[in-house]
């Protein structure tokens, strides 16, 4: 049963909010949403606040996805709005169900000049699924549950609601009920026509995506790749959906699987760049996606099955026709797999001088628990990650997702530590990305969120550097100064840290930051000269 709520506008909207889960609230100070403030303080709700907006929506993004529920950040009027607009974006193409609640002028003085007056919604709607000014005080709690609601319904992301002054200091009425997300059913046959080319590939390869997981469908994907015994690769959140060690799990073998295969089932993630745009030669496509509005417009799959993940992967699991032998498949793709590993594992014991980035997280790979949460921000350092480094357990991986923008490292760390304060949270960054957002180490310290962040320092922009000299022949804007002491910066800060230059070294500094219990920096000068490998076609 519906419950009333009576109390100014930031009771209302704080209590809607409660009732999907929300425990925490992400922002930077501002005037015009101090009544949501009051309301957290006075229901116990914590308050996270933070030295740039776009850390309070990077964060919230993390609790998002990692929680399956809204995250949530209170931006003030005007520049805390347009500062949170990438973290919006990104949890746009991340599919991260943010809340983004924010200030506004008021309008009974709209068009006079108030302080930071702006009309936010055209800024924000095309980055939200939903993006309104709510403009009476008995209508936030609807407001704020509808808006809640969008963002949890596949496809999910973020959502955007400002409050004029009046509406949010004012008193008035609301009602809050339990969440009703509604499901989209696929359609049966469509799941049977999938299944049918499953079984009858003779070598069928299954890349399962970030939608997996904020779908609750990691269990039904392994039941359905078991059935049907079909080898798994993933990316982004979809990572450790198949435990390392798991017979039909695979990471390293991608290329010689996705040339190779006759029948490529992409699930919860977009037929993107990173996917080479779902062109795999002879290979027929099956594209499982959460909502109809997800399906590929630039490829005809074979079967395209859309709605609840759960449903279509236990729909595959559960089909009872007849199958392939996959036998040979996925012995080949095995066997790529442990040469590729071995060349890998000689990668990571290397000892050179300058360090070469495998070597970091060949080290990483010997401190990191099997829970401790990754998160991913900068480029060819984090691409090394992706790389070297296996999760085992689902939900432990965060990076920046197709959007690709930089700075989401601290937020991202917040999100990550209140989510789970007994974990490791190691944060992954270059050294070009460490200029977004280290600042916020100091709420880090402030708020007691201990981290690990291991900079990757080669004093370069090495996404930018290696292709524009390969390019040109010459490069420009693409260098950092050599050296610097960014765990100087954390010190500073509250924090603690050191630079490693061997790599005999490195091992020891890693247990020292675990072990800290502050926010500690290790920061890693690596071998500028050595370039990612790259081949995605970016366009």
């Amino acid at each position: 049963m519906p419950s009333t709520v009576t109390g100014h506008g930031g009771q209302l909207a704080l209590e809607a909010l409660r009732a999907f889960g929300v425990s925490e609230l992400f922002t930077l100070s501002g005037g015009h949403v101090f009544p949501i403030y009051d309301a957290a303080h006075q229901a116990g709700v914590r308050i996270v606040d933070v030295r740039h907006e776009q850390s309070a929506v990077f964060a919230a993004e993390a609790v998002a996805k990692l929680q399956r529920r809204p995250g949530v950040a209170v931006l003030t009027a005007g520049p805390g709005i347009t500062n949170g607009i990438s973290g919006l974006t990104s949890a746009y193409f991340n599919a991260a169900p943010v809340v983004v609640l924010g200030g506004r002028a008021p309008a009974f003085r709209w068009g006079s000049g108030s302080l930071q007056e702006l009309d936010h919604v055209p800024l924000v709607a095309p980055v939200t699924k939903h993006a309104a000014t709510v403009s009476d005080t008995d209508g936030i709690t609807a407001a704020v549950t509808a808006a809640a609601t969008a963002a949890l319904t596949a496809h999910r992301g973020p959502v955007f609601l400002d409050f004029p002054l009046e509406v949010l200091f004012g008193a008035g009425t609301g009602e809050v009920a339990e969440p009703e997300i509604p499901l989209v059913e696929p359609d049966p046959a469509e799941v049977v026509r999938a299944a049918t080319l499953i079984a009858s590939a003779r070598r069928p390869v299954i890349v399962a995506g970030s939608d997996v997981y904020g779908g609750d469908a990691i269990g039904a994907l392994r039941e359905a790749a078991e059935a049907l015994r079909v080898p798994v690769f993933t990316n982004g959140m979809g990572r450790g959906a198949l435990p390392p060690e798991h017979p039909l799990a695979f990471a390293k073998a991608r290329r010689v699987a996705l040339s190779g295969a006759d029948l490529v089932v992409v699930v919860g993630t977009p037929l993107d760049f990173r996917l080479g745009f779902g062109d795999f030669g002879d290979a027929r496509v099956v594209h499982v996606v959460d909502a109809p509005s997800q399906q590929a417009g630039h490829v005809t799959p074979a079967a395209a099955p859309a709605g609840d993940l759960r449903a279509i992967l236990s729909g595959l699991a559960g089909y009872g026709g007849d199958r392939e032998d996959h036998t040979e498949w996925v012995d080949t793709l095995r066997a790529a797999e442990d040469k590729a590993r071995a060349r890998d594992a000689e990668a990571m014991a290397a000892e050179t001088d300058p360090i070469k980035p495998a070597r970091v997280y060949g080290e990483l790979r010997r401190v990191l628990a099997r829970d401790a949460v990754t998160i991913g921000d900068g480029g060819d350092f984090v691409s090394y990650a992706g790389r070297y480094l296996a999760p085992a357990v689902p939900g432990t991986w965060l990076d920046p997702g197709p959007y690709g923008c930089l700075g989401t490292g601290m937020g991202y760390a917040m999100g990550a530590r209140l989510t789970y304060p007994d974990r490791q949270v190691c944060v992954l960054m270059g050294d070009g990305a460490s200029g977004f957002s280290l600042m916020d180490v100091e709420s880090l310290v402030r708020q007691r969120l201990p981290v690990v962040i291991v900079v990757g320092n080669n004093g370069i922009w090495g996404l930018e550097k290696h292709p524009m000299n390969a390019m040109y022949g010459y490069d420009v804007a693409a260098d950092l100064q050599p050296g610097l002491r960014y765990d100087d910066v954390v010190r500073a800060l509250g924090g603690a840290g050191e630079t490693v230059a061997k790599a005999a070294d490195l091992g020891p500094a890693l247990e020292r930051a675990f072990a800290a219990g502050v926010p500690y920096l290790v920061n890693v000068l690596t071998d500028p000269a050595d370039a990612y490998p790259r081949s995605s076609n970016l366009a």
